[in-house]
């Protein structure tokens, strides 16, 4: 089985090699005409190829699980070029998920520069994606040995509902896929967003939204 967990996860990853990412890597960009105040971005300096070995290209433990004992019951281990210094430029972003039993939950969240693929190794996930306007829902109940797509920059979830632990890994077509959580993005950014906005975006009543607010304030 790890043979197999292996060999797919090198098929994914191999699968995007050649989708170098097409766009900027990070959120901002604001030009400044003094480069001394310059930071650099897309990608990192590379390393001289006459010192290259070949542990800038390893990482050893992802079969280790990760403990889930926190409020939404996962535990997600990144797995990206400050891991994998041979990664800078690929376009390649790896991932392990824990699940806990019984509800296990990778929030509703978006990748603004990825398409996601997860492969399922443990319990039994019901995984979605929600289009554009209008708005559909595409949604899956995924088993040990499946493969699920998500499309870039959409909403999507998964939520254990297996009363085993869940174990998936993830590819993703992105150095710096970047990731926005809806729940924490609206009612729990620094500045907060105005109360009167959110309660009447989502129609609730303010004191749920300030309740939300004081919930959600020291997630990020």
């Amino acid at each position: 089985m790890k043979f197999l967990v292996a060999l797919v996860i090198l098929a994914l990853a191999s699968s995007f090699t050649s989708a170098y990412d097409p766009s900027p890597l990070q959120d901002l960009c604001v030009a400044i005409d003094e480069p001394k105040n310059a930071v650099f971005v897309n990608g990192k300096f590379c390393k001289n190829p006459n010192d290259t070995v070949a542990e800038d290209f390893f990482f050893s433990g992802l079969n280790v699980a990760r403990d889930t004992n926190n409020a939404i019951g996962i535990n997600v281990t990144t797995l990206n070029v400050d891991q994998i210094p041979g990664l800078n430029t690929l376009g390649i972003t790896l991932a392990r998920i824990d699940y806990a039993p019984n509800g296990g939950l990778n929030p509703p969240h978006t990748h603004p520069r990825a398409t996601e693929t997860i492969f399922v190794t443990e319990g039994k996930l019901l995984a979605g994606f929600v289009t554009s306007n209008p708005n559909k829902h595409f949604r899956k109940t995924l088993y040990p040995g499946d493969v699920f797509v998500f499309p870039i920059g959409l909403i999507h979830f998964q939520i254990n509902i297996a009363k085993t632990k869940g174990v998936a890994f993830s590819s993703l077509n992105s150095q710096n896929p970047g990731i926005i959580t809806i729940g924490n993005a609206l009612f729990g950014p620094n500045p907060p967003i105005n109360p009167d906005v959110l309660a009447k975006a989502f129609m609730l009543d303010q004191d749920v939204v300030k309740d939300l607010q004081n919930k959600f304030a020291n997630v990020n």
